[in-house]
């Protein structure tokens, strides 16, 4: 293992032990209260999300680019009118006392999504008018729409060419070990998120110790157990494992309902909602991003290519199985790290740093898997997200593992440099 990732595995556990500990919110975030009314930063969340999945239909790496631009902006415009307690993640516009919080958030989103999705024009546009018409007009709507206008603005401008839907490629490879486009579709598609623009940190800072050599004790394990547990026909698989990898592999994400469930709960006001949407959604990119640099630095096989090739990679405890599929359907992307690990770990770290805990505990419902699924604390989640890789049959453990870490890791980084308290 590198002497960087032990420093950064060293940090993380660190990390760890100090966000576990209760904290108390700070004075602002403990006197704010939720205003009256519907929340308007978790409306235009669920607004983006139509725009972003239900509509749109992104796949689940691309929503998550989509999900940080639009809170970005609205964390942006809700703190500039809270008088800019917290750091700005682009801009602070002007504001002046009474602007409308709502006309701000409805603006920001709606100019940002009017820009990443211009053929939904008119269904967002409807949507703009039912957030606008239901806040007297005036000097503080006019005000709010001016805030979120700017916001909306840096947001664009700040995107605009950030490598988005590029033609990059995974490389492709024959020789054992080496990834190459996996059925059903066979497809090339998500390499230009390794070359992503990041939101706050610089994704070439972090390496990670990759795969487990073929022809190790260590490689056959993993091979081993996701071949029995992850295999369609899987006899040792439970029903709740079975549940349980459906549920986190939803292309319509858990972690956007656990999110908006934990505001409701919690009662957040507007401000407290628009910033922890921000952290979680900001560090979440940005963890994806360094995670697919590293895919493509590894270019690892997937199980569903390596099983039925076992018996090329040179290892005597593996043993080729032509038939084996997995039980769900395995991304376009090569294999090491885990995209999920790396983005549940940076949403995981993410509410932990707000909320300054881990024993948050929430319920989230996944339409693939048609259940409901209840943890008691965050690390509970995080802990049974990696074995649902394994169950799924999309992932080896050690790539669940460092994704874990450095997702982890990357979160703690932007949350060091965004979204903190202001010095005054």
């Amino acid at each position: 293992m590198s002497g960087q990732f032990r420093r950064l595995r060293a940090l993380a556990v660190v990390v760890a032990l100090t966000v576990t500990a209760p904290v108390a919110l700070t004075t602002t975030a403990a006197q704010a209260r939720p205003s009256a009314g519907p929340n308007a930063v978790i409306t235009w969340d669920i607004h983006a999300q139509t725009a972003i999945y239900e509509v749109a239909r992104q796949a689940p790496t691309t929503t998550v680019r989509s999900f940080a631009i639009v809170q970005g902006a609205v964390y942006d415009a809700v703190n500039a009118i809270a008088g800019t307690p917290y750091e700005p993640y682009l801009i602070a516009p002007r504001s002046r006392p009474g602007d409308s919080t709502p006309a701000a958030v409805a603006t920001a989103a709606y100019r940002v999504l009017l820009w990443l999705f211009p053929g939904q024009a008119d269904s967002l546009r409807a949507q703009y008018h039912d957030s606008l018409v239901a806040i007297p007009d005036g000097r503080s709507k006019r005000g709010g729409i001016a805030v979120g206008e700017a916001s909306a603005a840096a947001m664009i401008d700040a995107r605009r060419d950030d490598g988005a839907f590029s033609d990059a490629t995974w490389p492709v490879g024959t020789a054992p070990g080496q990834w190459r486009p996996t059925p059903p579709g066979f497809l090339q598609i998500g390499a230009w998120f390794a070359t992503l623009e990041p939101f706050v940190i610089r994704p070439g800072d972090y390496r990670t110790p990759g795969p487990p050599a073929l022809r190790s004790a260590a490689y056959a394990r993993d091979l081993n157990e996701v071949k029995a547990l992850g295999s369609a026909t899987s006899t040792v698989r439970t029903p709740d494992q079975t549940q349980a990898a459906t549920w986190w592999d939803d292309p319509r994400l858990v972690e956007w309902s656990i999110i908006r469930r934990l505001a409701t709960t919690h009662r957040l006001s507007t401000l407290q909602t628009a910033r922890m949407f921000a952290m979680v959604d900001v560090s979440a990119a940005d963890a994806l991003i360094t995670c697919y640099k590293e895919k493509k630095f590894w270019r690892f096989w997937r199980p569903v290519t390596a099983i039925p090739l076992a018996d090329t990679d040179g290892n005597p405890a593996t043993h080729a199985d032509p038939a084996w599929t997995p039980l769900r359907i395995t991304a376009p992307s090569a294999e090491y790290p885990s995209g999920h690990a790396c983005l549940t770990s940076a949403i995981t770290t993410g509410l932990r740093k707000f909320y300054g805990r881990d024993d948050v505990s929430f319920s989230a419902y996944s339409a693939d898997s048609g259940t409901t699924r209840h943890y008691d604390s965050l690390s509970q989640a995080m802990a049974e997200l990696v074995e649902a890789r394994i169950w799924a049959g999309v992932h080896y453990r050690r790539a669940s593992e460092d994704g874990k870490r450095l997702g982890a890791v990357v979160a703690h980084d932007v949350l060091d440099h965004a979204f903190g308290r202001r010095d005054h």
